[in-house]
């Protein structure tokens, strides 16, 4: 069945006090994804970010995002005042994401409503600890032990907690006891609102397409309390890490840093800790996308301490072995595949092989930097399992890149949509109705291809720091008539 959807974080959501949260305005936005004819919501993954404020590199992969917690809901719950957060300041920027600001007054919010509330004695809470306990702890006291030392990375602790010895931590347990019952009242609301925000969209007919990285970062619970998943020398350091090689967007190719999994101990066991992780992705999301899916087949490996990637080699992943075992445990499991980048024989027969639906993004369609890989994306090469995208949230927006291609790149384009026309929002109105028009199963667009947005809402540009993840959109421009917009394309391309 023909589908279509929005791609939308949810720090992009409207709204106040600084950052898209699980407020009522989530549960606006859904209704416009109603409204406008939509199957989908997809947003980006909600784990605690770290390291530059990306999701794809989180304290936990289990966690959620304690920012997302509605400060509207709080105060309902007469856990806060309207005074008290009037007096903090969450950033001046409606349309920019203040990380800084969400640290200093965010935590400080969350913290006086932790104190005033009666948690610990609802039977809710003590349930949600019992079936969480296998990461829940090791989060709580990560988080507590970081905060103690100003929020420095873990690969800077004293040698005995960073190692995660036994009589370490429970010492550290012991004396964190309160900042680890903080960092459980936060998941305890996060996942509570998170999943009446789901089901009002389960009501309203939408379905959540959630995102997960392949890697968890070496600054996260995962890696400090469970070496024994990844490659590490006899110290629990890495000893090669994540990446991708030169090629023509970077001469020296790109250093993720994230510790690369011992795929042979993984297999031992069964792939217990992924078919853990996927069934947990599972309580939560509809459907899942697991990025980087090629790394499944093949991973890049980089000599830890490399200055960059470009010593780095090619090493064989777990393949179907991995999604055998979690298709005998979840059957039926709804996974999208993110094979983008580039794409061997071997990584297509194991998207072939596991039946998942892979990804076309048509900016890629038209990139004169990939003669042969762009026509993987061209839509008179697609088959129906597969999910089009304008652009993901690494890619400029349509607007943006329509403003940065090369002008034999916008000929060859134009040439393809049939038009003379050189109008921004005339071409960026004919790439969408490309995607939606095609014989993919199910098209997702970007909500800022949607509104005609240039590259100030980009969510990601790979590689550079201090700039990502902060868009968000102003309440007043997901209008009726832009949902009665959408809504008449989705018909039109047999989409409702």
């Amino acid at each position: 069945m023909r589908k279509s959807g929005i791609l939308m974080p949810v720090f992009s959501l409207p709204g106040a006090y600084g950052i898209g949260c699980f407020s009522e305005s989530a549960r606006r936005f859904v209704d416009f994804l109603a409204d406008a004819g939509q199957s989908y919501w997809q947003i980006l993954p909600v784990g605690p970010t770290g390291y530059g404020d990306s999701p794809y590199q989180s304290f936990s992969t289990f966690a959620g995002n304690p920012y997302f917690i509605s400060l509207e809901r709080l105060m309902e719950k007469g856990l806060l005042e309207r005074t008290e957060l009037n007096t903090l300041d969450f950033g001046d920027d409606a349309e920019a994401v203040d990380y800084g600001a969400m640290y200093r007054s965010r935590l400080a919010a969350l913290r006086t409503a932790y104190r005033r509330s009666a948690f610990r004695t609802e039977a809710a809470f003590q349930a949600f600890v019992g079936e969480n306990r296998f990461w829940l702890e090791d989060y709580a006291l990560f988080m507590a032990v970081k905060d103690s030392f100003g929020g420095r990375s873990m690969h800077e602790w004293p040698e005995d907690i960073r190692a995660h010895r036994p009589e370490a931590v429970a010492e550290y347990r012991e004396r964190f006891r309160d900042e680890m019952m903080f960092y459980e009242f936060l998941q305890y609301e996060f996942f509570a609102e998170w999943q009446e925000l789901r089901a009002y969209a389960a009501s309203r007919k939408i379905q959540i397409i959630g995102d997960i990285p392949i890697y968890v970062s070496s600054d996260s619970a995962d890696f400090w309390a469970h070496r024994e998943l990844f490659q590490t020398d006899a110290e629990g350091q890495p000893t090669a890490v994540a990446g991708c090689p030169p090629d023509g967007f970077s001469a020296t190719g790109q250093l993720w840093g994230n510790p690369l999994y011992r795929w042979p101990y993984h297999k031992e066991t069964g792939f217990a800790w992924w078919i853990t992780r996927i069934g947990r992705m599972r309580d939560l999301y509809d459907v899942i996308r697991i990025d980087h899916f090629r790394g499944f087949d093949e991973y890049f490996s980089v000599p830890a301490g490399a200055p960059d990637a470009s010593g780095g080699h090619w090493e064989k992943g777990p393949g179907m072995d991995l999604f055998r075992a979690i298709g005998e445990r979840y059957p039926g499991i709804c996974i999208i595949a993110e094979d983008l980048g580039y794409v061997t024989d071997t990584v297509r027969r194991l998207v072939r092989d596991s039946g998942f639906p892979n990804m076309k993004v048509l900016e890629f369609a038209f990139d004169s930097r990939d003669s042969s890989g762009k026509q993987d994306y061209l839509p008179y090469n697609y088959n129906r399992n597969c999910v089009v995208y304008t652009g993901t949230h690494d890619n400029e927006t349509l607007a943006g890149w329509l403003g940065s291609i090369l002008p034999e790149e916008r000929r060859d384009l134009k040439d393809y949509l049939g038009t003379e026309s050189d109008d921004p929002e005339v071409l960026v109105d004919l790439v969408i109705r490309m995607a939606l028009s095609s014989c993919a199963d199910t098209a997702v667009i970007p909500m800022q291809d949607y509104l005609g947005l240039d590259n100030r809402a980009r969510i990601n540009q790979p590689s550079t720091f201090g700039t990502n993840w902060r868009w968000r959109v102003r309440e007043d421009a997901l209008t009726p008539e832009l949902a009665a917009r959408i809504r008449k394309l989705t018909v039109v391309y047999g989409r409702s």
